[in-house]
This record gives C-alpha cells, sequence and structure tokens, in this order.
C-alpha cells in the first residue's frame, strides 16, 4: 500500500478529533481522521451539558452529526483503523496501520481514555443509560434515585458524599479484594447515613439498559437505579510516548494553553490531556485550539507575524 502525504494526521474521532478536523478543513488544510469507533462518545450517554440541544443529545448523535458536517469537505479523510505505529522522521510524522501509512508535518493526539467499568456479563449494555462515570454528566439526572458507587479509595467516599446534594439513597461498593477508604472518609461517609459493603460485584440484574441489581460475591443483592464508578481510567498515550511527547506525573498529556507538546508539530486534546475536566465542551474548545495552532505552525515563516 503506498504512503500518503496530508497536512495533518488526527488520531482519534471524539468531539476533540472531529472538532479539529473542522477546524482545520475551514483553514483548507488536507487531514486524515483515523476512527477506532471505540472511545466515551460511542456509548449510550445522553450529554445535557452541550450548549444548543434542549433535552441534550447523544454523544453518539454528536459524532454522528461532525461526520455529516466534515463530509462536506473534500480534503478530510477517514480512516475505520487503529494506528499501529507512529514515528518521527526529521520534521514528519509517519501512522502506519492496516490503512498502509500516512505522512505529515503535524499529528493531532485525541485518543482519550481507557475507563475501568466493572466488569460483569453485559456491563457494556449499561455504560450512559445507568452506569455512569461523571457527576458533572449524570448527577442531576440521578435526583432521588438509588445510587451505587462503586470504587475502594478516598475519591470513592469523596463522590458519594457529592453524590448526597442529588439523592439521599447512596450506598458504596468496594468491588474490590482491598478498601483503601481511610478513617476520616469512613466518618464522613457515616455522617451522611452512606452504608459501604466491602465486597466484589459477581452479576448484574437489569434490562434494556437500566440496572435493578446488582449480586455479590458475598451473597448480597445490592438494588439500585444509577451506578457511578469511581475506578478511574488511563489515558491512551502510547502513540504520543513513541512520539516523545512528554506526560504529566499523573499519565496525561502535558500541553499549553494552545494544545501543544513539547514536540514541535504535536498537539494533544481532549480527555488524554488532563484527569479534571472530562467534558465534551470542554473536548471540543481543546480540538479547536489544536487545530488553530496547528494550522498556524504549518505556515511558511513569511505568512507567520513572528
Amino acid at each position: 500500500m503506498a504512503n500518503k502525504t496530508v497536512d495533518s494526521i488526527i488520531v482519534g474521532a471524539g468531539p476533540a478529533g472531529l472538532s479539529a478536523a473542522i477546524y482545520l478543513a475551514r483553514y483548507d488544510r488536507t487531514v486524515v481522521v483515523f476512527d477506532a469507533g471505540h472511545g466515551r462518545s460511542t456509548h449510550h450517554q445522553i450529554n445535557h451539558n452541550y450548549l444548543g440541544f434542549p433535552g441534550g443529545v447523544p454523544a453518539a448523535k454528536l459524532r454522528e452529526l461532525g461526520r455529516a458536517q466534515l463530509a462536506e469537505y473534500p480534503q478530510v479523510d477517514f480512516e475505520h483503523h487503529k494506528v499501529l505505529d507512529m514515528r518521527r522522521e526529521g520534521d514528519l510524522f509517519v501512522a502506519e496501520g492496516q490503512f498502509g501509512s500516512y505522512t505529515a508535518r503535524v499529528v493531532i493526539i485525541a485518543t482519550g481514555v481507557l475507563d475501568h467499568y466493572p466488569h460483569f456479563h453485559g456491563w457494556e449494555s449499561y455504560v450512559g443509560t445507568s452506569m455512569f462515570w461523571c457527576i458533572t454528566c449524570d448527577g442531576y439526572a440521578s435526583k432521588g434515585k438509588n445510587i451505587l458507587v462503586i470504587g475502594h479509595t478516598n475519591g470513592a467516599a469523596g463522590e458519594a458524599v457529592q453524590l448526597s446534594r442529588f439523592s439521599k439513597r447512596l450506598t458504596v461498593l468496594t468491588n474490590s479484594h482491598v478498601n483503601e477508604i481511610e478513617p476520616k472518609y469512613m466518618d464522613r461517609l457515616g455522617k451522611f447515613g452512606i452504608p459501604v459493603i466491602h465486597d466484589k460485584i459477581e452479576r448484574a440484574v437489569g434490562t434494556d439498559g437500566q440496572l435493578h441489581s446488582v449480586l455479590t460475591q458475598g451473597g448480597l443483592e445490592v438494588e439500585l437505579d444509577a451506578l457511578f464508578c469511581t475506578q478511574g481510567a488511563t489515558p491512551e498515550v502510547q502513540l504520543a510516548v513513541d512520539l516523545g511527547v512528554s506526560l504529566f506525573s499523573n499519565g496525561y498529556i502535558d500541553t499549553d494553553i494552545e494544545q501543544r507538546t513539547n514536540v514541535p508539530g504535536v498537539f494533544a486534546a481532549g480527555d488524554v490531556t488532563r484527569i479534571h475536566g472530562h467534558q465534551i465542551t470542554t473536548a471540543v474548545h481543546e480540538g479547536a485550539t489544536a487545530a488553530s495552532a496547528a494550522n498556524y505552525y504549518l505556515y511558511p515563516a513569511d505568512l507567520k507575524a513572528d
């Protein structure tokens, strides 16, 4: 397969990657977007925080709308494959995979994160419908519901206490062999009347994406309407690391305010850039910022102001 040359390679087709592609298209740059079909925006989540969508918009629908918007621009191509290898060749970058190879002067990493949901039979069908990771996105919709918080750390205790603003029916299930919630946080949970069950999920009971209860290895049945997972997420940074990109100590990509990394020509946007602020609005903003900075980077010297 022949090598293709474009102005920009975008890895990831969630809100950050699609936003970056739209901006680069409007700058009349040639772009290839790699879409492996995974990530948070492929679940059943309905986003109620994005401006301009009364009643909310499914994240998957927003992706679909972004793709339709990009269809207007012939200089944008999509590859529905995973990038298996990425490397630097002087001032250029090469992406390789089943599609062959692409060479570009700039790269935008928008690979997102891998969420650590509890794994039980059929768990994926509940994600975004009754199993969530984000108070900002889904706390309000859980008002008055029977909420189960999954996690064995102080962070899980903190999230449970914060959720008490929306509901008084709360339980924490560690879903781990260890319980690392410190006494101070256990006391805090007790003050809010939130019980802690130190056990692991054996299986779940639910229909059409709606959880009704979980059964534990210890034989308990815990009823619920909504599950909030605090087991964390891992940023998908391997391609960035392969290019020599620096990471924060928490494993996320280190960028400046224009989404530039330490490697000239490499930018990053979306959930892969920080542990907080994982919102579609943030991802779209960062994608637009990264694309604008990348476009300026592509200008020859005599077109730059500096």
